[in-house]
C-alpha cells in the first residue's frame, strides 16, 4: 500500500510539472492539450471521463478595454457645448458602465457575446456512487492567466509593509475592479451634470483601464502552477483515493474547467449544459483554488463588485472536514478576485471554496511568471487533499446520502 501511495503521489505531482511546462492560456491549443492530459489521467484512475468543448470569448481584456474605450469616446462627445452631444456621450458611457457591471459580475455578458468566439475545453470525470441521490462537485481549472504590470508582486507587498496592523486586521484585499467600472460611471454622471472635473476623473480612470488591459493582452500566460494546477493535482489524487476505496452513497464529479481566467466562461458553459441533471437541492460545489500557498483557508465569500457569501452550511462542513483530518484552516477571509465558485453560487447551488494565500492576502505568485511548481508549498496541497477526502468519506456515512 505504501508503494502504491508513493506511485500515486508521483503521478499527480508529475502531471503538475508536465502541465506547467507549456503555455495554457484560455481557449487555446495549449488549454486543449492540458484537458486531454488531465482526462487521460482521470480515466486511468477508473473515472468515466468526458471532454466537453464549448464556445467562449477567451479573454477579459478586450471586453473591459473596449467598454472603457466607448466610455472615453462618450467623454469626448460630452465635452462639446451642445446639449445633444452631452446626452449622447452620457448614453455611451452609461451603456459601457452597464456592460462592465454585467461582465464583471458574471451576468449574461451581452456585450461580450458580440465579440469573436473560440473553443474552450472542460474535463468532467464521474466517480463515487452513480445511484446516490446527492452529488458533490469538486472544481479546479487548467488554463493559465496572462500576466501584467497590475499583478507585479511589489504592489501586493505595499500594504503589509506600510500598514502592517491594518493589513493584519483586514479580511479582504482592495477591490481594484471597482476602478474599471467607476471610470465610465463617472463619465456618465459628469456628462449629465455637466461637471468637467467628474468627466476628467472618469476619463483618467478609463484611460488607465485601457492601458492596463492592453498590457495584459500583450503578454503571454504564466506557468500557472499554483493558479490552478495545484487544484488539478488534488482532483487527480482524489480520483486515486476513490478508486482505491470507493465512496458508497455519494456521487462525486471532478470538474476541471477551461477559460476560468477569462472570468469563468468555461464554468458558465458547464452550468448551462448540466443544470438540468444537477438539481440545486441535491448538488453541492467545492471550488479548489490556488492550493499551493502557505496558508490554507475556507473562504467566506467572493465578489469583484458585490460580495457574495458562500453557503454557510457548506463552509462549516468543509471546516469540520479539515478539523477531522487534522488540518488547520484559516477563516474569516473574503476574496475580491473571482473563482468558478461564483457561477455555481449565482445559479443557486450550495457552494464553498478551499483556497490558500500568502502573507499579502493574495494567492502565491499571483498571475506572475514565477508561478512555477518549484515555488509551491506542496504540504498545503497534500493538506487540501486530506480535507477533500475526509469530506467525501463523511458524506458516505450520512444517512441521507443514498436513495432508500
Amino acid at each position: 500500500m505504501d508503494l502504491d501511495r508513493r506511485r500515486d503521489a508521483r503521478g499527480w505531482r508529475e502531471l503538475i510539472f508536465e502541465l506547467a511546462s507549456f503555455a495554457r492560456p484560455s481557449a487555446s491549443d495549449g488549454e486543449r492539450r492540458a484537458a486531454e492530459l488531465i482526462a487521460k489521467r482521470l480515466r486511468e484512475r477508473g473515472c468515466a471521463t468526458a471532454i466537453e468543448q464549448e464556445r467562449v470569448h477567451g479573454g477579459y481584456w478586450w471586453p473591459l478595454g473596449l467598454a472603457n474605450l466607448v466610455a472615453l469616446a462618450g467623454a469626448l462627445l460630452a465635452s462639446r457645448p451642445r446639449r445633444r452631444a452631452r446626452l449622447t456621450g452620457a448614453a455611451a458611457a452609461a451603456g459601457a458602465a452597464a456592460a462592465l457591471w454585467d461582465d464583471i459580475s458574471h451576468g449574461e455578458r451581452w456585450f461580450r457575446k458580440a465579440l469573436p468566439k473560440r473553443s474552450t475545453w472542460n474535463v468532467l470525470a464521474r466517480a463515487g456512487d452513480p445511484d446516490a441521490t446527492r452529488t458533490l462537485v469538486f472544481v479546479a481549472h487548467h488554463d493559465a492567466a496572462h500576466s501584467g504590470l497590475i499583478f507585479h508582486p511589489a504592489l501586493a507587498r505595499i500594504a503589509p509593509r506600510l500598514f502592517p496592523r491594518l493589513h493584519e486586521r483586514s479580511t479582504q484585499t482592495v477591490p481594484i475592479l471597482w476602478g474599471i467600472w467607476l471610470g465610465p460611471a463617472m463619465i456618465c454622471a459628469g456628462a449629465l451634470l455637466d461637471n468637467r472635473a467628474m468627466r476628467r476623473t472618469g476619463s483618467a480612470l478609463a484611460a488607465a483601464t485601457i492601458a492596463a488591459m492592453a498590457d495584459i493582452g500583450a503578454r503571454g500566460s504564466v506557468p500557472g502552477a499554483n493558479d490552478n494546477l495545484s487544484a488539478v493535482g488534488v482532483l487527480v489524487a482524489l480520483a486515486e483515493q476513490l478508486e482505491a476505496v470507493p465512496a458508497a452513497g455519494v456521487r462525486v464529479l471532478l470538474l476541471s474547467t477551461g477559460s476560468e481566467e477569462s472570468f469563468s466562461e468555461g464554468m458558465q458553459a458547464f452550468v448551462r449544459r448540466h443544470r438540468g441533471e444537477l438539481a440545486r437541492e441535491l448538488t453541492d460545489f467545492i471550488c479548489l483554488e490556488c492550493l499551493g500557498g502557505p496558508t490554507l483557508l475556507v473562504l467566506e465569500g467572493e465578489g469583484m463588485l458585490l460580495m457574495r457569501d458562500y453557503s454557510r452550511e457548506l463552509r462549516e462542513e468543509l471546516a469540520t472536514a479539515a478539523a477531522d483530518a487534522g488540518v488547520r484552516v484559516g477563516r474569516g477571509m473574503r476574496t475580491v478576485a473571482a473563482t468558478d465558485a461564483v457561477i455555481a453560487l449565482r445559479a443557486g447551488y450550495r457552494t464553498a471554496t478551499l483556497a490558500a494565500i500568502d502573507y499579502t492576502g493574495l494567492p502565491l505568485n499571483y498571475h506572475w511568471p514565477n508561478d512555477v511548481p518549484e515555488a509551491m508549498h506542496w504540504a498545503t496541497i497534500e493538506d487540501a487533499l486530506r480535507v477533500c477526502t475526509r469530506m467525501v468519506r463523511a458524506r458516505t456515512r450520512a444517512p441521507s446520502a443514498r436513495l432508500a
